[in-house]
Protein backbone atom coordinates (compact mmCIF):
# COMPACT_ATOMS: atom_id res chain seq x y z
CA UNK A 1 0.00 0.00 0.00
CA UNK A 2 1.70 3.57 -0.90
CA UNK A 3 1.68 6.00 1.65
CA UNK A 4 -0.76 9.06 0.82
CA UNK A 5 0.79 11.91 -0.53
CA UNK A 6 -0.65 13.94 1.81
CA UNK A 7 -0.73 13.74 5.04
CA UNK A 8 -0.81 18.13 6.01
CA UNK A 9 -2.64 20.78 4.55
CA UNK A 10 -0.14 23.46 5.10
CA UNK A 11 3.65 23.53 5.57
CA UNK A 12 4.91 26.92 7.27
CA UNK A 13 7.77 28.21 8.03
CA UNK A 14 8.34 29.67 11.24
CA UNK A 15 11.64 31.63 12.61
CA UNK A 16 12.58 32.78 15.95
CA UNK A 17 14.77 35.60 16.48
CA UNK A 18 16.47 37.40 19.09
CA UNK A 19 19.31 37.92 21.26
CA UNK A 20 21.79 34.77 21.85
CA UNK A 21 20.81 33.71 26.05
CA UNK A 22 17.21 35.07 25.40
CA UNK A 23 15.58 31.08 25.49
CA UNK A 24 14.56 30.52 21.84
CA UNK A 25 16.09 27.02 21.84
CA UNK A 26 14.16 26.51 25.51
CA UNK A 27 11.11 27.80 23.60
CA UNK A 28 11.33 25.57 20.38
CA UNK A 29 11.66 22.22 22.76
CA UNK A 30 9.39 22.96 25.30
CA UNK A 31 6.96 22.64 22.39
CA UNK A 32 7.94 20.04 20.14
CA UNK A 33 8.31 17.87 23.51
CA UNK A 34 8.00 17.42 27.13
CA UNK A 35 11.76 18.11 28.10
CA UNK A 36 13.31 20.94 28.49
CA UNK A 37 16.65 21.44 29.89
CA UNK A 38 19.46 24.44 30.04
CA UNK A 39 20.90 23.91 26.36
CA UNK A 40 23.75 25.72 24.96
CA UNK A 41 23.66 28.81 22.33
CA UNK A 42 22.93 27.70 19.17
CA UNK A 43 25.39 27.89 16.19
CA UNK A 44 24.37 29.32 13.37
CA UNK A 45 20.64 27.48 12.43
CA UNK A 46 19.16 24.70 13.86
CA UNK A 47 15.41 23.63 13.04
CA UNK A 48 12.60 21.15 14.04
CA UNK A 49 9.36 20.00 12.53
CA UNK A 50 6.35 19.46 14.62
CA UNK A 51 2.95 18.18 12.99
CA UNK A 52 -0.39 19.22 14.36
CA UNK A 53 -3.66 20.14 13.94
CA UNK A 54 -5.06 23.42 14.16
CA UNK A 55 -8.53 24.72 13.40
CA UNK A 56 -9.18 21.56 11.37
CA UNK A 57 -6.49 21.95 9.28
CA UNK A 58 -3.35 19.71 9.51
CA UNK A 59 -0.12 21.72 9.34
CA UNK A 60 3.43 21.21 8.99
CA UNK A 61 5.92 23.52 11.14
CA UNK A 62 9.37 23.88 10.50
CA UNK A 63 10.36 25.96 13.06
CA UNK A 64 14.13 27.62 12.66
CA UNK A 65 15.87 28.49 15.68
CA UNK A 66 19.02 30.95 14.51
CA UNK A 67 21.54 31.96 16.61
CA UNK A 68 21.51 35.23 18.24
CA UNK A 69 25.35 36.27 17.53
CA UNK A 70 25.33 39.52 15.34
CA UNK A 71 28.72 37.85 13.60
CA UNK A 72 26.35 35.05 12.03
CA UNK A 73 23.67 37.93 10.55
CA UNK A 74 24.86 37.37 7.26
CA UNK A 75 24.07 33.67 7.53
CA UNK A 76 20.92 34.06 9.18
CA UNK A 77 19.58 36.88 6.63
CA UNK A 78 18.45 33.83 3.80
CA UNK A 79 16.28 31.90 6.64
CA UNK A 80 14.09 35.18 6.90
CA UNK A 81 13.03 34.65 3.26
CA UNK A 82 10.01 33.28 2.73
CA UNK A 83 8.80 33.01 6.71
CA UNK A 84 4.74 32.60 7.41
CA UNK A 85 5.72 33.73 11.09
CA UNK A 86 8.36 35.02 13.09
CA UNK A 87 9.10 35.21 16.95
CA UNK A 88 11.18 37.89 18.22
CA UNK A 89 12.29 37.05 21.99
CA UNK A 90 13.65 38.63 24.56
CA UNK A 91 14.96 37.96 27.87
CA UNK A 92 12.47 40.03 30.56
CA UNK A 93 15.64 40.09 33.20
CA UNK A 94 18.12 41.80 30.71
CA UNK A 95 17.05 44.74 29.16
CA UNK A 96 19.33 44.83 26.64
CA UNK A 97 17.37 42.18 24.61
CA UNK A 98 14.86 44.17 24.76
CA UNK A 99 16.51 47.63 23.28
CA UNK A 100 18.04 45.21 20.67
CA UNK A 101 14.57 44.08 19.13
CA UNK A 102 14.34 47.45 17.99
CA UNK A 103 18.17 48.27 16.96
CA UNK A 104 18.46 45.29 15.48
CA UNK A 105 15.90 42.34 15.09
CA UNK A 106 12.62 44.18 13.94
CA UNK A 107 15.13 46.13 11.31
CA UNK A 108 16.35 42.54 9.84
CA UNK A 109 12.80 41.22 9.83
CA UNK A 110 11.87 44.21 7.31
CA UNK A 111 14.47 44.12 5.75
CA UNK A 112 14.41 40.16 4.62
CA UNK A 113 11.39 39.05 5.18
CA UNK A 114 9.76 38.18 1.54
CA UNK A 115 6.08 37.65 2.98
CA UNK A 116 4.76 40.95 3.70
CA UNK A 117 2.03 39.56 5.70
CA UNK A 118 3.73 37.61 7.82
CA UNK A 119 2.14 36.71 11.28
CA UNK A 120 5.05 38.74 13.90
CA UNK A 121 4.70 38.10 17.57
CA UNK A 122 6.97 39.70 20.24
CA UNK A 123 7.23 36.72 23.01
CA UNK A 124 9.39 37.79 26.55
CA UNK A 125 10.74 34.83 28.26
CA UNK A 126 11.43 33.62 31.92
CA UNK A 127 8.30 35.02 33.57
CA UNK A 128 9.20 32.54 35.94
CA UNK A 129 12.28 34.96 37.05
CA UNK A 130 9.87 37.71 38.48
CA UNK A 131 11.74 39.12 40.83
CA UNK A 132 14.64 39.92 38.43
CA UNK A 133 12.57 41.67 36.12
CA UNK A 134 13.43 44.22 34.64
CA UNK A 135 11.08 44.99 31.39
CA UNK A 136 7.90 45.21 32.83
CA UNK A 137 4.84 44.18 30.59
CA UNK A 138 3.32 47.70 29.47
CA UNK A 139 6.93 47.77 27.88
CA UNK A 140 6.67 44.59 26.13
CA UNK A 141 3.28 45.09 24.95
CA UNK A 142 4.25 48.92 23.64
CA UNK A 143 6.83 47.69 21.60
CA UNK A 144 4.45 45.19 20.26
CA UNK A 145 1.99 47.78 19.33
CA UNK A 146 4.87 49.68 17.60
CA UNK A 147 5.95 47.14 15.48
CA UNK A 148 2.57 45.43 14.85
CA UNK A 149 3.07 42.36 16.43
CA UNK A 150 1.17 40.37 18.89
CA UNK A 151 2.38 39.88 22.17
CA UNK A 152 2.45 37.68 25.19
CA UNK A 153 5.10 36.83 28.07
CA UNK A 154 5.93 33.11 28.36
CA UNK A 155 8.58 30.92 30.59
CA UNK A 156 10.07 28.11 28.46
CA UNK A 157 11.10 26.65 31.95
CA UNK A 158 7.59 26.49 33.42
CA UNK A 159 5.88 26.00 29.76
CA UNK A 160 3.78 28.67 31.07
CA UNK A 161 2.54 29.77 27.83
CA UNK A 162 4.63 28.29 25.31
CA UNK A 163 1.89 25.87 23.43
CA UNK A 164 -0.27 29.48 23.49
CA UNK A 165 2.34 30.81 21.66
CA UNK A 166 2.83 28.98 18.60
CA UNK A 167 -0.95 27.98 18.80
CA UNK A 168 -2.06 31.44 18.36
CA UNK A 169 1.07 32.31 15.80
CA UNK A 170 -0.73 29.48 13.69
CA UNK A 171 -4.30 30.74 14.44
CA UNK A 172 -3.18 34.21 13.09
CA UNK A 173 -1.53 32.45 10.19
CA UNK A 174 -4.22 30.51 8.43
CA UNK A 175 -6.52 33.65 8.71
CA UNK A 176 -4.42 35.18 5.76
CA UNK A 177 -5.24 34.69 2.36
CA UNK A 178 -1.47 34.92 1.15
CA UNK A 179 0.16 32.97 3.74
CA UNK A 180 -2.52 30.02 2.96
CA UNK A 181 -1.36 30.28 -0.72
CA UNK A 182 2.52 30.42 -0.10
CA UNK A 183 1.83 27.34 2.67
CA UNK A 184 0.54 24.96 0.48
CA UNK A 185 3.08 25.37 -2.49
CA UNK A 186 4.60 22.85 -0.69
CA UNK A 187 2.05 20.16 -0.29
CA UNK A 188 0.96 20.65 -4.39
CA UNK A 189 4.96 19.91 -4.37
CA UNK A 190 4.78 16.84 -2.86
CA UNK A 191 2.05 15.71 -4.62
CA UNK A 192 3.30 16.16 -7.98
CA UNK A 193 6.11 14.47 -7.01
CA UNK A 194 4.25 11.12 -5.20
CA UNK A 195 2.30 11.31 -8.58
CA UNK A 196 5.10 11.65 -10.89
CA UNK A 197 6.16 8.23 -8.90
CA UNK A 198 2.97 6.57 -8.82
CA UNK A 199 3.13 7.19 -12.45
CA UNK A 200 6.92 5.77 -13.16
CA UNK A 201 6.72 1.89 -15.44
CA UNK A 202 7.24 -0.75 -13.24
CA UNK A 203 10.76 -2.35 -13.97
CA UNK A 204 9.81 -5.76 -12.97
CA UNK A 205 11.23 -5.79 -10.14
CA UNK A 206 9.37 -3.80 -7.97
CA UNK A 207 6.28 -5.93 -9.21
CA UNK A 208 5.35 -8.97 -6.91
CA UNK A 209 5.22 -12.05 -9.20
Amino acid sequence: MKASPRNYDYSFKILLAGDSGVGKSSLLLSFISNFVQDISPTIGVDFKIKQLSVGGKRLKLTIWDTAGQERFGTVISSYYRGAHGIILVYDVTRRETFTNLSNLWAKEVDRYSTNQECIKILVGNKVDRDKERVVTREEGMALAQEHKCFFLECSAKTKENVQECFKDLTLKMLEVPSLLESGSVDVKRQILKQKQVDQMPCSGTCCSQ
